[in-house]
């Protein structure tokens, strides 16, 4: 037996220290699942899979807005150094589709005014386990707390305000793909909304998910403006026999 991060290192022909960064950033797989521990004791011919994020593309460019399609796993702060931009707001990593980047001050700011007066259209994909039958309109408010940098929701009577739109569009083999827009922005809103009613999200463990390769959330559309921006769903949401 030895330490997962060293048997990867071997096998990448990389150092200790950026096999254990490819483990903690979720990307080394084994048999399918994600390997969560780096120190875990793994056989010695345990044989590793590892998906790195795709790269990012602009969707809509003009001489205010760049519309920025983010892959999963990639931060969404990484994306202001690349295309030398300011974040309009942010997708978690382990979400992927728009994200707004702004190239001028004043442009942000009418933009930031756009989604804290909640006229922003955003609308999700998203895929969950079991038969989701019919649209519900989610209303509980969602209070975080963070914790040694790690932001946590949860549904609580004296939490913010939050209403999450969900519209089942494909189910097959107990799994559902699902429509999901969100009239407010709290942190892991639709992840934590999906959880409360019973259909947490497919790979999201923190909210009681079953374990996959990715988290099923995507940024699929979102209107802002005179603007209506779309990034396609992913290949791996297509539900298939």
């Amino acid at each position: 037996m030895e330490k997962a991060y060293k048997l990867l290192a071997v096998q990448e022909k990389i150092s200790n220290k950026e096999a254990k960064k490819l483990i903690d950033d979720g990307y080394v797989f084994h048999t399918g699942r994600k390997i969560k521990i780096a120190r875990a004791d793994m056989p010695l011919n345990t044989v590793f899979k590892i998906h790195k994020p795709k790269d990012s593309k602009v969707l809509y460019e003009d001489k205010d807005l760049i519309a920025v399609e983010k892959p999963f796993g990639v931060n969404s702060y990484d994306l202001e150094k690349k295309y030398k931009a300011e974040l309009i707001h942010r997708l978690d990593k382990t979400t992927s589709g728009i994200v707004l980047l702004s190239k001028n001050e004043e442009f942000k700011n009418k933009a930031v005014e756009e989604f804290k007066a909640q006229r922003v259209k955003k609308e999700y994909i998203a895929i969950v386990n079991g038969t989701f039958a019919e649209t519900m309109t989610i209303e509980e408010p969602i209070m975080t707390t963070k914790g040694s940098g790690v932001a946590r929701s949860r549904v609580d009577k004296f939490g913010k305000e939050a209403t999450t739109i969900v519209t089942p569009l494909e189910v097959l083999e107990k799994k559902t793909k699902l429509k999901v827009e969100i009239l407010t922005g709290r942190t892991h809103q639709i992840r934590v909304h999906l959880q409360h009613v019973g259909f947490p999200i497919l790979g999201d463990t923190a909210y009681d998910g079953r374990d996959a390769k990715r988290i099923f959330l995507h940024a699929h559309k979102i209107a802002i403006f005179d603007k209506e921006i779309t990034s396609p769903e992913p290949k791996e949401f297509t539900l298939s026999e």
